[in-house]
């Protein structure tokens, strides 16, 4: 679940858990609408336990360049992303050496 989700349904929980319970508690409620009130309540108590939860999830790819060999003359042996585009995770280890004019051996953001 992305983060963006996570809170939108932590708020419309808490809204649910004390918008109409409260309102029908402080009008004196009868048989039905207290019960309603009480699955009301539980299911927005239930949709917060839930979203509290949830793991987040990783927008876009997870790169990685490990034990790369060595680039040269202007290669890349490594993780490029032009531009810098790209939300997920990069790693580069354990990389040869880079020799030469632009050469890569790990992480690339340029354009």
């Amino acid at each position: 679940m992305t983060q963006g989700w996570k809170v939108t349904v932590i708020v419309l929980a808490a809204v649910g858990i004390a918008s109409t319970p409260l309102v029908w508690l402080l009008n004196g409620p009868g048989a039905g609408q207290l019960v309603g009130a009480s699955v009301q309540a539980a299911v927005g108590a239930a949709a917060l336990a839930w979203a509290l939860l949830q793991r987040p999830t990783v927008d876009g790819p997870e790169d990685a360049a490990i034990d790369t060999g060595e680039a040269k003359r202007g290669g890349n042996t490594g993780v490029k992303r032009p531009g810098g585009r790209g939300k997920g995770s990069a790693k580069a280890k354990k990389t040869g050496d880079a020799t030469g004019n632009k050469a890569n051996s790990g992480i690339d953001y340029s354009s």
